[in-house]
C-alpha cells in the first residue's frame, strides 16, 4: 500500500506535511504531494494520523 493524494480534493491545509514530512510536502501551488511513494513501514502510524487529520479526506492509500 502506498499513499495518494487526491489533487481535486485537497485544499493545501498542510497538516500532512506537519505530521509526516518525510512522505508529504506543501507545493508553491499550495497543494499537498506524496514525496515518498514507498515509506518505511515505521512511518506508517504517522500516515495514519495524516489520513485522520486530512479536513478534506483527500489522502488514501493504494494497493501498491
Amino acid at each position: 500500500m502506498k499513499p495518494k493524494i487526491i489533487a481535486d480534493e485537497c485544499i493545501g491545509d498542510g497538516i500532512c506535511e506537519e505530521i509526516s514530512p518525510e512522505v508529504f510536502e506543501l507545493r508553491d501551488d499550495g497543494l499537498a504531494y506524496v514525496i515518498n511513494e514507498d515509506p518505511d513501514a515505521s512511518l506508517q502510524d504517522k500516515i495514519d494520523e495524516a489520513i485522520e487529520e486530512c479536513p478534506t479526506s483527500a489522502i488514501v492509500m493504494e494497493e501498491s
